[in-house]
């Protein structure tokens, strides 16, 4: 059973990147046969990871029928940005707070302030094409800062909700910073919310997630309407086994 449950883990995590990262894209049928062949394990881990991935949302679920990577549709993206954008900007402006009573809080901010500053700098010295090639670089100062905020965040109810939201929103990370204009002007976003939370100062800090989480679901409404991801209205699909 350890061995199982181990497998199942391997099995999650590595689905779970595979969607994440739109290497499996939304609607791809997910046979526990054919899965198992693939990643070399037994039809039982397979089914409890896509069991896991539908309890994230990540994966259409229903019994005796076929296994789905969740569709993204423009509606199902309002309707989960709306929802961070009641969590969010609230938590940033929290941290900021805390902040004020607590340096400490602070630190990790300010080195992500400096490393943002940083990369900043050098990703405007790059040629089209290694800028690009540099997006993974941004993406982890992102997840991290969104971390940090989770981390630093100290109404435990909060945080756990906006963590439990992160599979979603790393799933759609990818077709919102769609381009070099895009990851620019999410850098200046996120150089907003890191001066305003390590200057303690909590309204800034609210609004300037709010202005980034606004601009993140309009890149992403422009992406979604100019790639073959969604139906553009939410439908029932056949899922998850």
């Amino acid at each position: 059973m350890a061995r199982a449950t181990g497998k199942s883990e391997a099995v999650y995590e590595r689905l779970r990147s595979d969607i994440e990262s739109l290497r499996l894209r939304p609607g791809a049928k997910l046979s526990e046969v054919q899965l198992g062949e693939d990643l070399g394990a037994s039809r039982t881990p397979v089914r409890e990871a896509i069991r896991r991935l539908a309890r994230d949302g990540l994966v259409d679920f229903v019994p005796g029928e076929v296994a789905r990577v969740a569709p993204i549709s423009i509606g199902g993206v309002r309707a989960l940005f709306e929802f961070r954008m009641l969590l969010e900007p609230s938590a940033a402006a929290s941290v900021a707070t805390a902040g004020v009573a607590d340096e400490r809080v602070l630190v990790p901010f300010r080195d992500m302030l400096e490393r943002l500053e940083e990369f900043d700098e050098s990703f405007r010295a790059l040629d089209a094409g290694a800028q690009v090639r540099s997006y993974t670089k941004f993406y982890e100062l992102t997840e991290g800062f969104d971390q940090a905020v989770i981390a630093a965040c100290r109404n435990p109810y909060l945080a756990r909700t906006i963590r439990d939201l992160r599979s979603q929103t790393v799933r759609l990370r990818h077709l919102s910073h769609s381009g070099p204009r895009r990851m620019l002007t999410s850098l200046e976003e996120h150089r907003a919310m890191l001066k305003a939370i390590t200057q303690g100062d909590a309204q800034a800090a609210e609004a300037a997630g709010r202005h980034h989480l606004a601009q993140t679901l309009q890149a992403l409404i422009d992406s979604l309407t100019s790639q073959d991801l969604t139906l553009g209205r939410d439908v029932q699909v056949d899922i998850a086994g």
